[in-house]
């Protein structure tokens, strides 16, 4: 593996410019599809099995699910503030995106060796501890390797790559629980090892980008300029995040609709297939009729399919409830990503990327604790419903945001510096 030391410094401009095997996509932000697909597959792997493991095999009560995942990720989040940081202060990207990187496959094989669910959230932490030292620094790295026109396109390919991975992972696991067993899922933790190491081989080759002292001082002294569109997206964002539990509730629900252990995992798949499908092109359609019109569309379906999972009665729903999963994903990740890279400074947009995923993944704790909650106390469909009634408070604050015009001015300031 190459040293990280020796990361050849490149000029901003140079990170977009650099060609790749895709038209419009740049040779970095394609290197960290890359890792983002094999680490995917390490964790998709893992991501549908775990509530199951914990549900069926140690026997943890829906309130842990929720606690697991919902502290697990807001572990991730609170370093995704302070990594942000420390990438914009300290020109440390490439390194932050290493460790994160090694930390998150080094979790894998502790997952299979759990005996009770705190030692699985001790596995989670550590493993999300390690998608928040990378995940800021990261999605800067590709704001800063495409340009404002194409941004969204960037970061749709990245998702559509990372979702790849989501695709084939949970495939893996339904092939190795056909071979192992429904009652033996200890083993799969151990096999997601191996894709992980394939992404951390590939962080190297990845070109980190050079910043003058001048810079670095900058940032000590005004580390972020809060606009008020900025603030606004943070707001609403913070309120939606507070009603969007985690996905290992979608698993369950799935499963206590009828389905099989395999089945859910297929379900899974299903939605992941469509998330990366639409990926690029949800970001590519931001680029051209703006962000806005796409998150609230994104929102409007995710009420629209929480909804469905309160109503349903049968397995059926389902298939067509992640079909649409897919598309609110696609029409909202990336194109989160890209706003905020949109309305925030260049010389801090790890930073902003960073408070953003602090934001939410506090949110997500709490969000995933009342959901567990509601479950247990009065029935699957109530956080749910929940989830509906919150998504469309949340679109309807977007629709009346004034995002769009600031983005614009943002990115042909960008255009013009370039």
């Amino acid at each position: 593996m190459l040293d990280l030391d020796q990361a050849e410094a490149v000029p901003p401009r140079s990170l977009a410019d650099e060609p790749s095997p895709l038209p419009g996509i740049s040779r970095n932000v394609f290197l960290l599809a890359l890792v983002s697909f094999w680490n995917d597959i390490a964790g998709e792997m893992l991501y549908p099995v775990i509530p199951i493991f914990l549900a069926s095999t140690l026997g943890a009560p829906f309130a842990a699910v929720g606690a697991v995942e919902g502290t697990a990720e807001a572990a991730a989040s609170v370093l995704k503030g302070g990594s942000g940081w420390i990438a914009d202060r300290f020109g440390q990207r490439k390194r932050l995106i290493a460790a994160g990187y090694l930390l998150s496959t080094l979790a894998k094989p502790l997952l299979g060796l759990a005996t009770g669910w705190p030692f699985v959230l001790g596995a989670r932490v550590l493993d999300r501890v390690g998608k928040g030292v990378r995940t800021a620094p990261r999605d800067a790295l590709i704001a800063d390797s495409a340009r404002a026109g194409v941004r969204g396109k960037a970061f749709g390919f990245h998702r559509a790559a990372d979702t790849a991975g989501a695709i084939i992972g949970p495939l893996v696991a339904i092939g190795l629980i056909a071979w192992l067993g429904e009652g033996n899922l200890r083993p799969i933790f151990l096999i997601a090892f191996l894709p992980g190491l394939a992404a951390v081989a590939l962080v190297p080759l990845v070109r980190d980008q050079a910043r003058h002292r001048a810079v670095a001082d900058q940032m000590a002294r005004a580390p972020l300029r809060w606009s008020p569109p900025l603030a606004l997206f943070f707001g609403v964002s913070g309120l939606f995040a507070l009603v969007n539990s985690s996905d290992a509730f979608l698993i369950l629900r799935a499963r206590g609709l009828g389905l099989s252990t395999t089945l859910t995992i297929l379900a899974y798949v299903f939605y992941n297939t469509v998330y990366a499908g639409l990926s690029t092109t949800a970001g590519s359609w931001s680029d051209r009729v703006g962000r806005k019109p796409a998150l609230v569309l994104g929102l409007l379906l995710f009420a629209a399919v929480y909804a469905g999972f309160a109503l349903a009665s049968s397995s059926l729903w389902v298939w067509p409830l992640f079909v649409v999963y897919g598309a609110y994903i696609a029409l909202t990740d990336g194109v989160g990503k890209a706003l905020i890279a949109d309305l925030a400074p260049a010389t801090s947009r790890a930073t902003a990327l960073g408070l953003y995923y602090l934001l939410v993944g506090v949110g997500t704790l709490v969000a995933s604790l009342v959901a567990g909650g509601l479950w247990d106390r009065l029935g699957a469909p109530a956080p749910f419903w929940y989830g509906a009634g919150g998504a469309l408070l949340a679109a309807l604050l977007l629709t009346l945001a004034p995002l769009e015009e600031a983005a614009r001015r943002a990115g042909r300031g960008a255009e013009r510096r370039a």
